[in-house]
């Protein structure tokens, strides 16, 4: 069985969560980071030095970083075609996404979601929460524009960059106080994937 240490409100987590009910793969998960702790223990650092999250192990093998445990797992753990399909066109149009999604969207995303979500309303700089939007929304036209004519980002096939994106897109949508400019392509892509079961059991949560 998988185990996977972090906490459920955690995006990164909540990936790899959505992951595993996907491909239907038993797991445990032990709370860590945030109000639970562990994270500057030793025997947590022995396996993942960054003391962030998630980490999983897998019988004896320990992995960290959460787009390369979602690969591992379907890797592992899926069939071939499912989730991550090997042809090298299909996958490296996959990979796009996964990197984008930590290298460009999470960046701009995230001091959006701290002003927003985790910061008191007396305490926010309404005017640089202006400015992050201004640099977070572009992303997201993007994203809709790729989405033109399409059921999913890539091959027609939900895959691991649904979940990806999917479960920042929740953040998106679930923000309060914002105005949103209509995308309807990203609306219709992001109304389909929250039928899924993995994604109304681990990412349709309160944002917290």
């Amino acid at each position: 069985m998988i185990t996977i240490w972090g906490r459920a409100n955690s995006v990164n987590v909540q990936k790899v969560l959505w992951c595993c009910d996907e491909l239907v793969l038993p797991f445990q998960r032990i709370d860590a980071g945030g109000p639970f702790g562990h994270l500057n223990e030793p025997s947590y650092l022995a396996m993942n030095p960054n003391g962030k999250i998630p980490t999983i192990s897998d019988g004896n093998f320990v992995l960290w970083e959460s787009n390369a445990i979602l690969r591992y797992l379907a890797m592992e753990h899926g069939p071939s075609s499912l989730l991550y399909p090997t042809d090298p066109k299909v996958r490296a149009s996959i990979e796009r996404w996964l990197d984008w999604s930590m290298g460009t969207l999470a960046p701009a995303e995230r001091p959006v979601f701290l002003a927003l979500v985790r910061t008191p309303p007396e305490k926010r700089d309404t005017a640089k929460i202006a400015a992050d939007l201004d640099q977070l929304t572009p992303l997201w036209r993007l994203l809709d524009h790729h989405l033109q004519g399409r059921f999913f980002l890539e091959n027609e096939r939900f895959s691991l960059a649904d979940i990806v994106l999917g479960a920042f897109a929740r953040r998106w949508f679930g923000l309060e106080g914002v105005e949103r400019e209509p995308l309807p392509n990203l609306e219709r892509w992001y109304q389909r994937i929250a039928q899924r079961q993995g994604f109304r059991k681990y990412i349709d949560l309160p944002l917290t």
